[in-house]
């Protein structure tokens, strides 16, 4: 009889104890609150966030609190090119540079084109009839605007073409602990996109936070239904890491897309983010990255660098 596999038996043995200790959590809530808001806890790393709505869905509440659990899987094997989010946010992009990433987009067969919500209805027309999706940022790449603005700007971006939305939270929120805003700020964009079947990818801005501060704002955004949890904007001093990407994973578990974002400028980079439990890559240098692992030059020998001349 073949031996399990010690590392599989390891997984599935992190992914029931965090489905118990999220039942035993909920079944808790329910007994102190019969007729109350409904509850929901998610829970990794001995951490936990809870988060309470009302009956038509709006957060009344929510916070985190210590607890035990770990959870973590490694996402299945994927087209590099379907993975990568063929991204453009400059701020002085031209008309002329939006046409040429759709063009290289459709000629890749990339997973989407990230571009500034002011090119959503161009990007749309230009990759009509292809299965490249049309992804905008929201709230970008401050995170520091309203809710009622971020979710207007969603319907809004929606209309004008985008299936895919990568909004940023409100990260003053979070460090500040008000988890209530940060819930409120995801639930109303998750909700605009979602009611017109859009996923939803939240950026945290992994730069700006600790370690426990990224995985509350990836356990609020699991529990707010978004479908992915994003490591970065590109415009806060700092990008996707390994480290980071892992933290995610292991946060979130399986169900929920994890995407790598700023300084994944090789193969190799994009390479180790996948390993690290990345489900789709967000990058500016997306062709570069597809043509495989960089080549090293072949170092000269004493002889040729010695006698070499220009001809």
């Amino acid at each position: 009889m073949t031996k399990p596999d010690p590392k599989l038996v390891e997984q599935i043995v992190e992914i029931i104890t965090h489905e118990v200790l999220a039942a035993m959590a909920e079944e808790q809530e329910r007994s102190a609150n019969p007729e109350g808001f409904q509850c929901k806890f998610e829970c990794a790393d001995q951490l936990c966030v809870k988060m309470c709505m009302d009956r038509t869905g709006n957060v009344v509440s929510a916070g985190a609190q210590r607890l035990t659990s770990t959870l973590g899987v490694i996402p299945g094997d994927l087209s590099l090119a379907n993975m990568i989010d063929h991204t453009l946010l400059k701020p002085d992009a031209t008309q002329q540079e939006v046409a040429q990433l759709c063009f290289e987009a459709r000629k890749h067969n990339f997973a989407s084109v990230c571009v500034n919500p002011t090119w959503v209805g161009l990007c749309a027309q230009l990759l009509q009839a292809s299965q490249v999706k049309v992804c905008t940022v929201i709230g970008f790449p401050l995170g520091a605007t309203s809710s009622e603005t971020k979710a207007f700007e969603t319907k809004t971006a929606i209309d004008q073409g985008a299936t895919e939305i990568d909004m940023v939270i409100n990260i003053g929120a979070l460090k500040a602990r008000d988890l209530e805003l940060v819930a409120k700020d995801i639930r109303g964009v998750v909700n605009a996109a979602h009611s017109r079947g859009i996923i939803v990818k939240v950026i945290i801005e992994t730069a700006l936070l600790t370690d426990e501060e990224k995985t509350i704002a990836c356990l609020l955004s699991k529990e707010a239904d978004a479908d992915f949890v994003k490591t970065s904007t590109g415009f806060a001093g700092g990008g996707a890491t390994v480290h980071d990407v892992e933290l995610m994973r292991k946060t979130v578990g399986p169900e929920m897309g994890v995407k790598a974002s700023g300084g994944v400028r090789t193969f190799e980079d994009a390479e180790n983010m996948i390993k690290a439990g990345a489900t789709r890559i967000g990058a500016s240098a997306g062709v570069k990255i597809i043509q495989g692992p960089s080549k090293q030059e072949p170092a000269k020998s004493e002889a040729t660098a010695g006698s070499s001349k220009s001809y």
